[in-house]
């Protein structure tokens, strides 16, 4: 039929568009109002469907702060993370499947308000920054511009794991242009409002055994990884870090490295700094670049692929 192939060529057009616009905009930098003229609703739609989200589970928060640094540390904060094979790939096998849902049905939110000018990067970064304020931690002023990769990452191997040490997570870090320690020792903090598996409790000292037998003994078989407050965003992860209640290896090493233990006592006294350097930590994660890439219109699948679909329909459609 006539139509369907006008719809194919006319899909084609809408994605090759999308491609050019998409490069150009992944070459500018990042701004905060990058998309005040094209998206003014931008800002209250993220907001106000991650305040719904935290409603119905308050531990969405700790899910999309696991996205952002699982997104960005690979190959850069290009929302690879929700393309197969990275999605379903070691360590992103256990991100919080709500949290992942969530971004999408964000973004068709966005996309119906103001069509496809927004990228899921954006939206995960938006997304998570408003989970953090929302949880009681700080308000930071994200950038914005980011454009969403064409595949997803092979290889998360570098993912850190909560047995890691801190000279491997500072190496780690190091690469990715956070290279203070304050950059660790900040965004660690934001396992103030995350949980673990039982399994993954360290099991050095009556502590962690005794919390182990009470994770193992929960229905959720999980234990917070802040025991002070699990569900606020604030500065009692770094208190429990000092009198040794941290629960991952990588945690507790914090408050034992020479290159780090200054600043997880600084942090336990002070929340306003830990608050200031979480901020402005978390803007230098979330600018780490990734390959020019485009603006998805379904956050779970390239634009290539929507089009590839479209086509296929059409095609039946014909018969």
């Amino acid at each position: 039929m006539k139509m369907a192939t006008s719809t194919r060529v006319v899909v084609g057009l809408i994605g090759s568009m999308l491609l050019v616009s998409a490069s150009v905009a992944g070459s500018m930098p990042l701004a905060t109002d990058f998309h005040a003229a094209s998206c003014p609703q931008l800002e209250s739609i993220v907001r106000a469907a991650v305040q719904a989200a935290r409603a119905a589970n308050v531990q969405v928060t700790a899910g999309l702060l696991r996205i952002f640094f699982h997104d960005c540390l690979p190959e850069g904060c290009d929302a690879s993370i929700l393309l197969e094979p990275e999605l379903s790939t070691g360590p992103n096998q256990s991100l919080q499947k709500n949290a992942v849902d969530l971004i999408e049905s964000i973004r068709a939110k966005v996309h119906a308000a103001c069509g496809p000018t927004v990228s899921c990067a954006d939206i995960i970064a938006l997304a998570t920054r408003d989970a953090v304020s929302l949880s009681g931690g700080p308000t930071i002023a994200m950038p914005l511009g980011r454009t969403d990769s064409l595949e997803g990452a092979d290889d998360v191997s570098m993912l850190p794991g909560p047995g890691s040490s801190v000279d491997a997570l500072l190496t780690l870090f190091n690469t990715r242009a956070l290279s203070d320690p304050a950059d660790l020792v900040a965004l660690s903090g934001g396992h103030t409002v995350g949980k673990a598996s039982c399994d993954f409790i360290r099991d050095n000292d009556d502590f962690t055994r005794s919390l182990t037998r009470q994770c193992n003994a929960s229905p959720s078989k999980k234990t917070s990884l802040d025991t002070i407050t699990p569900d606020v965003f604030d500065n009692k992860y770094f208190v429990a870090l000092k009198v040794r209640h941290g629960v991952f290896v990588s945690d507790q090493g914090l408050a034992d490295h020479p290159r780090t233990s200054g600043l997880v006592t600084t942090f336990a006294a002070n929340q306003t700094a830990f608050f200031a350097q979480f901020a402005k930590s978390f803007v230098k994660m979330g600018s780490i670049p990734g390959p020019k890439g485009e603006i998805r219109r379904n956050c779970f699948r390239p634009n290539s692929r929507l089009d590839m679909d479209a086509a296929s329909f059409g095609a039946v459609a014909d018969e």
